[in-house]
């Protein structure tokens, strides 16, 4: 068994989730905030056999998009924060970790 965790953007959550609940997968969901653009992010885990796994990272990446955001920027200086021109960046997409299940249970 392998468990599959999912950072995407929240715009895509509910199109991912809805996706693999119409393939038959169950899957849970976190909100999460990322770490470079403090912005909500989710995390999704879904718990499946491993010959599944192929599938449920197509899926994934069927229904997350990468998508380009301006974002200000700032400089420190002795006296405060001074804005800066705006820099693109691209967010979106997913980050996809598989991790082997030793042991899984239902209580």
């Amino acid at each position: 068994m392998k468990l599959i965790l999912a950072i995407i953007n929240f715009d895509d959550a509910n199109t991912v989730t809805h996706a693999l609940t119409k393939r038959g997968f169950s899957s849970t969901k976190l909100s999460t905030t990322g770490g470079f653009l403090m912005a909500g992010n989710v995390t999704i885990l879904v718990g499946v056999d491993e010959e599944k796994v192929q599938t449920v990272i197509d899926i994934i990446k069927e229904h997350s998009h990468s998508r380009k955001q301006m974002i200000p920027t700032t400089t420190e200086m002795s006296y405060g924060y001074y804005p800066s021109m705006p820099v693109e960046v691209t967010v979106g997409g997913a980050t996809i970790f598989v991790i082997d299940i030793e042991r899984f249970e239902r209580a």
